[in-house]
């Protein structure tokens, strides 16, 4: 090669584009954690994202009861929140984890006796999945949020106290004291005498007394027995009973706090506390508690626009 032509293949070289970094493709993969000596598995949603880049990511924690990793509690109320959530983060370019918490999915009981359960022990389960999605080699560990449904709304807020969170969203939180939200969904379901029995029961079982079901309805008695006060959920219901959330809500942080104008389980007029506690605004939407608009079929897995709407405007300004 001559002179002339040396030197203008070096400059074409210099002036060539770099070749753009690789795309790695959306993915899921099985993770699993420890907590309490009980391993647990969960869901790890990665969007597709150039190779190298650490991306933001966020915690999904499940609601009340048997919950599992997808937001269902299979086999007769499948809604699929948590996974719908899952895809509408995707969208923003957020890597997510759901998980079975105890009870659950894969996850099972791992040995334990559900009369052991208290609320901590979930805490801790929910703390240890958070770490797990912190230290996974796609995830910025300094971005990482929560976002908790219902009872998981609560969990986010104690979780929070124990680790460096970017931020929260809470949907339909669990925003009173467990009884005092379970007073408020029956009371609308149930006669006048019912009520006053609901009433003494839940303040004799406060205060460590046996619990009368004199002059109430048969189903009414057993549902609450069976549900609530049975040996194997006591000691859960006691210690989720003395949790008030505004008292463990802690401001300062980012928070998008929704109430759903639909939503009889934890409707908008309960939800002022918690916003006070937090320093913030509760965002009304037009959905019931599983973000569903008006009409919708509790199974149907489908989010309302306005949740996913809801959830872009916040992120876009992380």
């Amino acid at each position: 090669m001559n002179l002339t032509a040396f030197l203008t293949a070096a400059v074409l070289a210099a002036s060539a584009p770099a070749a753009a970094p690789a795309v790695v493709p959306a993915a899921d993969r099985g993770v699993q954690f420890v907590s309490d000596g009980i391993t647990a598995y969960g869901t790890l949603h990665v969007p597709a994202h150039r190779a190298g880049r650490r991306l933001p990511a966020a915690l999904l924690i499940p609601g009340s009861g048997p919950t599992d990793r997808d937001g269902n509690v299979p086999p007769a109320v499948t809604p699929a929140t948590l996974k719908l959530l899952a895809g509408a983060l995707d969208q923003d370019g957020f890597a997510t984890l759901r998980f079975d918490k105890y009870g659950t999915g894969r996850t099972g009981l791992g040995g334990l006796d559900p009369a052991t359960l208290d609320l901590s022990t979930f805490t801790r389960q929910a703390t240890a999945a958070f770490t797990a999605l912190r230290d996974q080699p796609e995830v910025d560990p300094r971005a990482v949020s929560i976002v908790g449904h219902s009872e998981g709304g609560l969990q986010a807020l104690l979780v929070s106290r124990r680790v460096r969170v970017a931020s929260l969203v809470l949907l339909a939180p669990q925003d009173l004291r467990l009884l005092d939200l379970v007073r408020l969904q029956l009371d609308a379901q149930i006669a006048p005498a019912d009520q006053a029995v609901l009433a003494r029961v839940i303040t004799d079982f406060r205060a460590g007394r046996p619990l009368d079901y004199t002059g109430m309805s048969a189903d009414v008695a057993t549902f609450l027995q069976q549900e609530f006060f049975s040996p194997a959920n006591v000691k859960f219901v006691r210690s989720d009973d003395a949790v008030y959330p505004p008292a463990v809500a802690r401001p300062g942080r980012r928070v998008l706090l929704t109430c759903g104008t639909l939503d009889t389980q934890v409707p908008c007029r309960t939800t002022p506390p918690l916003a006070a506690a937090l320093r913030t605004t509760a965002k009304p939407l037009p959905v019931d508690h599983f973000q569903h608009a008006a009409g919708t079929p509790v199974n149907d897995q489908v989010l309302d626009p306005s949740v996913v709407t809801a959830l872009k405007q916040f992120l876009e300004h992380r």
